[in-house]
């Protein structure tokens, strides 16, 4: 190019819009002319890119770019009329030959890139004549005509190019000129952004017209029964002896009373009408600039089909790609963020699931692999299925890099279900290659992946049938700018959690809830489940929980869930996601903020930050009680029993006793488990029994007693020893009685409790 033409950006960049899509449609042409050479649609579409290509570089001036879609289109034109056949080397070429020319409309490149370019295009151009002079050597003897430069018009030179590079583009699909209503017009993204935060917020404001329209109507209401009350006064002064004037005055305040309510009922219905009409209008001006941000999905797989074909043949592997849904419409923001992890599962696919062909010709497969790619909606979500008919997930060699990698005991490792192996894979540096290639090996795929998907608030999942082949399913929203979230109330503040990340939402009663090891839990189909206090993690004061049980919400973080008690489900909601201010920088455990209908302000929380805050928690040691002080109808407080002992069986039994009476129960496993909760908290009894792990009961009771706090705390020894000795020694430690469990039965437990510290209330 001369330094004029170099400094002509925009007939660059009109060439480089044209690159674009003229290499899609090579690069999707050539692979499918690569399973089926005689393909005639193909070759005629690739055959007229390559010419599209060849006019528009001719146009701004290109040489090295006429010069390789020259030669390409020569290659095709000869596998159009049956000269040659198309064979995978020339494919190859031919795929080099539309990276050249993409690379060739590039702009501001160095005088090293430029000459970088300029051999490869060099060698490009070679390949492609040795080629095509090899399957068709009479006419590569043939003299090429010479390339001419173009004549510079007079006038609107950047008109007439851009015309021309139209036309092109038009005569390469044979699709007529569109109308005005289809053109495309280019807008950058921040204005985008910005016209749909604009749009999101007007629909937000009015929805706070319907309280207003709510007001007008029991003005309405209210008008009408002043009227009645106005009527009935008159009917009960007719017979009285009000004089003229006040006769005039009742008659008078009657009839601006009726004009009144004639206009009252004019604005109301016009006011009606109007929040009707507004509605409809700032609802479906959001709907017009979400969609606007909104693209097909075959957007992010430019390339993909090339990247498998590509790898394959790297690998020696016969590999494609089928995919389908390719018109499900998705925001561009989720679009780009995909292109990521989906690189990674194609590139895991090729590289771990699909066999060489001559494995799947022994195990009775068709010796080409097929990765297929299923995009849809469903429920608000864009849901991706990625298949392969590989080998599946060898189950033992998992189990043994597990093992090697000194994850997990060989005893637990053989315990584990398919599930629970498969998910080890998604751990960060964990990889079943022993050795690193340029593939793989680094262990940074499944688990970048994974990363990735949930930075989109959506989740992924695993399934392998051995010998078959692997199923990956992706779930993320369709866009970012709107989220389906469960408000709820933390220390009389509203929240929002998306629910995505939401597994289950349920009520506990008291009783369901069991201390185990110095931390609350409850069982959830077949799963005990940790509760902690989300006003503690969020360092908010807790605030009055709803009588009909604790509200919970159980959230998920890879394998691990978290069950998050809070005041109230206020209810599910759309909410339209509103940045926060940059000058404050990461929130901690907040990702966003919005706005209810009413107008009040919710924070939109982080899970994986909150999850971080509850393994950090947990950490720490200083957890709060869920249902401390849990209040009655009466307002006093139910007394505390702490239960230790290492017998499940006699934990529950105990536990379920004292629940029947009233008392609030918790339990520890051993003795040393049970100081831990008495340090923690404060009881009104302690239940221990004497043999157990780490810490008798009578190291326990005696710990209790030199501690100045819990001097006063009835003890009751509660023990299978029933000998007098073993009697003296539990009271001498300081218990203030003794069962034995040999006579042990539920009213000498339960009376015994009575006689130490009363009713479950006062």
């Amino acid at each position: 190019m001369t330094p004029d033409q170099m400094r002509d950006a925009p007939l660059l960049e009109l060439f480089r819009l044209e690159a674009e899509e003229q290499v899609n449609v090579l690069n999707a042409g050539l692979l499918v002319l690569e399973r089926d050479p005689t393909d005639a649609g193909q070759l005629e579409a690739c055959m007229r890119a390559a010419h599209s290509l060849k006019g528009a570089a001719r146009i701004v001036g290109l040489d090295d770019g006429v010069n390789v879609a020259h030669v390409m289109e020569d290659l095709l034109v000869a596998g159009q009329t049956g000269l040659l056949r198309i064979q995978p080397d020339h494919i190859d070429a031919l795929l080099q030959g539309s990276d050249a020319l993409l690379r060739i409309g590039q702009a501001g490149l160095s005088s090293a890139q430029q000459a970088q370019l300029t051999e490869q295009v060099n060698s490009v151009v070679a390949r492609l004549q040795a080629l095509f002079g090899a399957a068709v050597p009479s006419l590569a003897q043939a003299p090429q005509p010479a390339v001419s430069k173009p004549v510079a018009p007079a006038v609107e030179p950047e008109a007439q190019v851009a015309d021309e590079l139209s036309e092109t583009a038009q005569d390469a699909s044979h699709e007529p000129a569109t109308d005005a209503r289809g053109r495309v017009l280019r807008v950058s993204a921040e204005r985008l952004d910005h016209l749909l935060d604009m749009s999101g917020k007007s629909l937000v404001e009015f929805q706070r017209i319907k309280p207003l329209s709510e007001s007008l109507a029991r003005l309405k209401r209210l008008h009408a029964t002043t009227k009645r009350s106005l009527d009935a006064l008159r009917e009960a002064t007719l017979a009285s002896s009000l004089d003229v004037q006040a006769q005039a005055l009742l008659s008078e305040s009657r009839g601006l009373l009726s004009e009144c309510q004639q206009m009252l009922l004019q604005h109301v219905e016009a006011f009606d009408e109007f929040a009707w009409q507004g509605g409809q209008r700032t609802q479906a001006l959001y709907d017009a600039a979400l969609t606007s941000r909104m693209r097909p999905f075959a957007d992010v797989l430019s390339g993909q089909a090339r990247l498998v074909r590509d790898l394959g043949r790297s690998l020696g592997k016969q590999v494609r790609l089928d995919i389908e849904g390719e018109s499900t419409q998705v925001d561009r923001d989720v679009l780009e963020r995909l292109e990521s992890p989906l690189t990674h599962l194609l590139r895991n696919a090729v590289d771990h699931g699909i066999e060489s062909p001559e494995q799947r010709i022994n195990a009775g497969k068709a010796a080409e692999g097929m990765i297929s790619l299923r995009a849809r909606h469903h429920a608000g979500m864009l849901v991706l299925e990625l298949r392969d008919d590989g080998g599946g997930v060898d189950l033992e060699q998992l189990k043994e890099s597990i093992h090697a990698r000194k994850l997990s005991t060989a005893e637990t490792i053989a315990q584990l279900s398919e599930e629970e192996l498969l998910a080890f894979l998604f751990l960060p540096g964990f990889s079943m290659r022993d050795k690193v290639t340029e593939v793989s090996g680094r262990g940074v795929g499944l688990d970048a992946v994974m990363h990735e998907i949930r930075q989109l608030r959506g989740s992924v999942r695993m399934q392998q049938n051995n010998g078959q082949g692997s199923l990956f399913v992706i779930e993320v929203p369709l866009t970012l700018s709107v989220v389906r979230s469960l408000v709820i109330e933390i220390g009389s503040e509203a929240y929002a959690i998306p629910l995505a990340h939401i597994e289950y939402m349920l009520r506990l009663e008291q009783e369901q809830i069991v201390q185990l090891e110095g931390r609350q839990h409850f069982w959830h189909e077949n799963r005990h489940v940790g509760l902690i206090a989300a006003s503690q993690l969020l360092q908010k004061s807790a605030g009055r929980v709803e009588q009909d049980g604790i509200p919970v919400v159980l959230i998920n973080d890879r394998e691990m869930l978290y069950g998050l008690t809070v005041e109230r489900f206020i209810g599910e909601r759309t909410l339209v996601v509103m940045p926060l201010d940059p000058r404050l920088g990461k929130v901690r455990d907040v990702s966003a903020g919005a706005l209810l209908d009413d107008g009040t302000p919710v924070l939109i929380l982080d899970i994986e930050d909150l999850c971080s805050s509850i393994g950090k928690l947990l950490g720490s040691g200083n957890l709060q009680r869920v249902d401390s002080r849990d209040k009655q109808a009466g307002g006093r407080a139910r007394k505390r029993v702490l239960v230790v002992d290492d017998s499940l069986t006699v934990r529950e039994l105990e536990r379920k006793l004292l629940l029947s009476r009233g008392y609030e129960v918790a339990v520890a496993v051993d003795g040393m488990d049970g100081w831990n909760v008495l340090r923690a908290e404060s009881f009104d009894l302690l239940i221990t029994d004497i043999d157990m792990p780490r810490m008798d009961g009578i190291e326990l009771v005696s710990l209790v007693r030199r501690d100045s706090r819990m001097q006063s705390l009835p003890v009751m020894v509660v023990s299978y020893k029933d000998r007098e000795e073993d009697r003296q020694r539990g009271l001498d430690a300081g218990a203030d009685y003794y069962l034995a469990k040999a006579s042990f039965h539920d009213e000498a437990l339960l009376d015994a409790v009575q006689v130490l510290i009363g009713d479950a209330q006062e």
